[in-house]
């Protein structure tokens, strides 16, 4: 398996180094917020933030690895959720608004990165045939197409999770973080380099931005282990509200570093064996390395 130096080292050789950034989603911007748990999901989870309400960190970002890049270039973009419990402890969620995962491997991940512009990806679809069909899904779902807004996209954490219950019942778990915001909402749009994180604060000036957490609970035959699987469901409920209310200025401020990273779990939650979720603890900690 490809080691997370290598990972870092031919993700960089792609966007360039830059000190102090995140290898891939470098541009990006905090901001505070609070989740709401709904009933059912303290039914369905026993754990901290599904029984009660929990401050959060939230990260909008551009996917690529390049900071100053332009929020009108194509990209898929991404939102990082770290849910801050009570008894100290945190659990995060990474979501991107491609909603289907194109590979199994980080290998097939690299390789994907590496041809990541619209003239390389024929040849690497010519190479890995089953990234096809989810790659032409993210197409159609514009999922590279800058939205008007990163309060108006839908996110999707690619990985599952096993849920325990506080009767001790166990089930497989996807997680969607679908927009509330409507057209009417929309403050007047600029067109500068930075048009995406200007836009969200003079929304955020007018009132907070909520998301709504959608979770899917696994059918028999829902394969939580594959990234790139598509599951028909048992069923899906409304898991909660994510409601983002300012700027998170003093963040990764001071010398602090903030990682979000979705192997990051708490009692409650368990961890699927799908190879590109567990592989991402190392390749983060050998991009803080860099970045420090």
């Amino acid at each position: 398996m490809i080691t997370p130096a290598e990972a870092i080292d031919r993700i960089n050789a792609v966007f360039g180094r830059h000190a102090g950034h995140r290898a891939l989603h470098a541009k990006g911007r905090f901001y505070t917020a609070t989740f709401t748990p709904t009933a059912e999901a303290g039914r369905l989870g026993r754990a901290l933030h599904l029984q009660a309400p929990v401050p959060v960190w939230v990260r909008f970002s551009n996917g690529g690895g390049h900071p100053g890049v332009g929020d009108g270039a194509p990209d898929v973009r991404g939102i990082g959720v770290s849910f801050r419990l009570p008894d100290g402890t945190a659990t995060d969620l990474l979501g991107q608004t491609a909603p289907r995962f194109p590979v199994r491997t980080p290998e097939d991940f690299i390789a994907l990165v590496e041809h990541s512009k619209p003239h390389q990806l024929p040849g690497f679809m010519a190479r890995h045939r089953s990234a096809i069909r989810p790659l032409l899904a993210n197409v159609k779902a514009k999922a590279v197409v800058p939205p008007y807004s990163y309060a108006e996209a839908t996110y999707y954490p690619v990985h599952a999770y096993r849920w325990i219950a506080p009767d001790s019942t166990e089930r497989w778990v996807r997680y969607v973080f679908e927009p509330q915001a409507t057209k009417d909402q929309r403050p007047a749009r600029t067109q500068g380099k930075h048009r995406l994180r200007e836009e969200l604060e003079a929304r955020l000036a007018q009132g907070p931005v909520r998301f709504t957490l959608r979770v899917t609970v696994a059918a028999d035959g829902d394969d939580p282990h594959d990234p790139m699987s598509v599951w028909v469901g048992a069923h899906t409920f409304d898991a909660g509200t994510l409601e983002v209310t300012g700027l998170d200025p003093e963040r990764e401020t001071g010398g602090e570093v903030v990682v979000f990273d979705p192997t990051r779990v708490v009692d409650g939650i368990e961890l699927s064996d799908d190879p590109i979720l567990r592989y991402r603890a190392g390749a983060y900690s050998e991009s803080v390395a860099r970045r420090v």
